[in-house]
């Protein structure tokens, strides 16, 4: 592109000007205006206009066009307006580079049409949702119920959808009869390891195409429905040449399971997540917890379905996340860690965003969570935070940071973890002996050995190691065999998408940073097909850190409810709780 000196007028804008003979208005506009005044100079972004795009037709618009409030208010700002516009006229557009339009419009009704430029965040798109007609006749060996329904036909209207519904509601059925309604050739369906032998059961119950679980190195690229765990996409992926990837432009449906799992946009998975999924006709991502963090940890997901709220990420962090910017270093840094304008956000989303709770769609019994608050005896535990006191006071620069110091604290919560074992073994046999079932969620590796050694054939366990053949047969195996009283999970393994409703009561032996992860783990019993109060106990050591974290972890859910009601992020936390730590020294 040809640079542009400010206020010089070059000899080569000047000459296309002056020779201009077409019918673009906005040129027969300048000319006008250089014949009939002497003083008459083309501005830098007039004089690029004509080197560049003299020759492109301007496309007619003729229509007032909405405009996101963040842009809207910066609009008012820089012309001194009164007011903050909610709409700009747009009688023709010049220009359409990448991230940007040029406006030939105007403001106000009674202004004459002059040229500007604009961001593409700034003009809200209106997503369209096409009215679905399905024969759910033909689904009669698992009719769904009367709110899938609602999901299956939002799904199926909407190219680009997010399906939030609480844990237990059936996303996933939603999900496949939607998918097959569109009668697109393939389908990709992304989830987390341990679900992926679940998703081929319920495409198993409705169709006949061919069903493809993806492995390590194992891929099809003709079987119609691939399903593949996020951690494996980066085998299918050439970040050299994406077109060239197994994943990149193949799928006409692509269906994202626990799509929190690519909301950071810094991570290697989401960054590969985000190269092949706007490729697809239709985008599904579904969560029961899609904000697990601050509102900034949404914006990923919005943006892949292209909400209007998330054309610009200045713009989103500014308006809902107090986004401001800082000197730090000779750079200048943002801090989006705040939330604002939470209704708004969730007004301006819900057109491509759909969640119920349990209580208002199903007869379901109650969740009933009760803390139950322990004294912790232990020179272990006392001789750890003696340790990071002076760590603390003898490495100021590196206390500050928030990596090391979860480092230091996650040894103290291991510690935590491992001395409540007999409180929780003791806790879980009272559920035992009552003839319940129980599930207890850990951490903590050794945390959770212990544990199902204790009670040996009657429990079944899934973590990170267990083979994923494996981890579908330890959920049925708990779920139907009555001999199996105990399931003990890995939080971040076991803690999604599965269904253990034979459970009755959920143990929470050692906290996690992050709500939305304890929201997951309490409804994996509490779900539909559950028919029983369900009671989620947490022990918590209230003389130490454990205390505070779940003070803290608790009021972090306050912000999310606000958006779609639950959930808030691991260095909030982290943060707080070595506030806290240092201020009750």
């Amino acid at each position: 592109m040809t640079s542009i000196k400010n206020n010089t007028i070059e000899q080569k804008p000047l000459s296309i000007l002056t020779d201009y003979n077409g019918a673009n208005n906005y040129i027969i506009n300048l000319k006008i205006k250089k014949e009939s005044n002497n003083k008459f100079y083309l501005t830098p972004s007039q004089s690029e206009y004509l080197i560049n795009y003299s020759k492109i037709i301007p496309k007619v618009a003729k229509k007032w066009v909405d405009i996101d409030p963040y842009f809207a208010k910066k609009i008012a700002d820089e012309k001194l307006l009164t007011f903050i516009p909610e709409k700009i006229w747009v009688e023709k557009l010049l220009v359409e580079k990448e991230k940007s339009y040029h406006i030939w419009g105007k403001i106000l009704s009674g202004d004459t049409n002059y040229d500007f430029w604009l961001p593409k965040g700034a003009f809200i798109k209106t997503h369209v949702i096409k009215d679905v007609k399905i024969d759910y006749n033909k689904y009669s060996n698992r009719f769904p119920l009367e709110h899938q329904k609602i999901a299956i036909e939002k799904l199926a209207g909407s190219s680009r959808f997010i399906l939030a519904d609480d844990m237990g509601l059936g996303k996933t059925l939603s999900a496949v009869i939607a998918a097959l309604e569109t009668n697109e050739k393939r389908i990709l369906v992304v989830c987390p390891a341990t679900l992926k032998i679940n998703w081929k059961r319920e495409f198993e119950f409705f169709t006949k195409k061919t069903i493809f679980i993806a492995e390590s190195k194992t891929f099809s690229d003709d079987a119609d429905i691939v399903i593949v765990n996020y951690d494996i996409l980066k085998n299918f992926h050439n970040p050299k040449n994406i077109k060239d990837s197994r994943i990149y432009d193949k799928f006409d449906v692509i269906i994202a399971d626990e799509c929190h799992y690519v909301s950071n946009p810094q991570s290697k998975r989401t960054k590969i997540f985000n190269h092949f999924a706007k490729k697809s006709k239709y985008l599904w991502l579904l969560s029961g917890t899609p904000m697990t963090n601050r509102p900034i940890n949404y914006f990923n997901l919005l943006s892949l379905i292209d909400s209007p709220v998330a054309q610009n990420w200045v713009g989103y962090a500014v308006r809902y996340c107090e986004g401001y910017q800082f000197n730090a270093g000779g750079r200048k840094i943002w801090n989006v860690s705040g939330a604002s304008n939470l209704e708004e956000l969730r007004e301006r989303t819900s057109r491509q965003f759909l969640r119920r709770l349990k209580t208002e769609v199903l007869e379901l019994p109650e969740k009933i969570i009760t803390p139950i608050y322990l004294k912790l005896k232990s020179k272990l535990y006392e001789n750890l935070m003696g340790e990071y006191y002076d760590w603390f006071d003898n490495k100021k620069e590196e206390s500050t940071s928030l990596t090391i110091q979860f480092s230091k604290l996650m040894k103290v919560r291991q510690v935590i973890a491992e001395e409540k074992i007999n409180n929780t073994i003791e806790l879980a046999q009272n559920i035992i002996d009552q003839d319940k079932k129980v599930i207890i969620f850990t951490n903590f590796t050794d945390t959770l050995n212990r544990i199902a050694d204790h009670f040996g054939k009657q429990s079944v366990r899934l973590d990170g190691s267990t083979p994923k053949l494996k981890r579908q047969e330890s959920v049925d195996q708990f779920q139907e065999n009555e001999k199996v009283k105990v399931f003990v999970g890995n939080m971040r393994a076991a803690g999604v998408g599965i269904t253990l409703t034979s459970a009755e009561a959920v143990i929470i032996n050692d906290l996690s940073f992050v709500p939305g992860e304890l929201s997951q783990a309490e409804d994996r019993a509490y779900r539909y097909g559950q028919k029983n109060n369900v009671l989620v106990y947490y022990p918590i050591f209230h003389n130490t850190i454990e205390g505070g974290i779940y003070d803290i972890v608790v009021n972090k859910k306050q912000i999310i409810d606000t958006v779609m009601g639950d959930n808030l992020d691991k260095s909030d936390v982290v943060a707080e709780i070595m506030n806290r730590i240092q201020e009750k020294r």
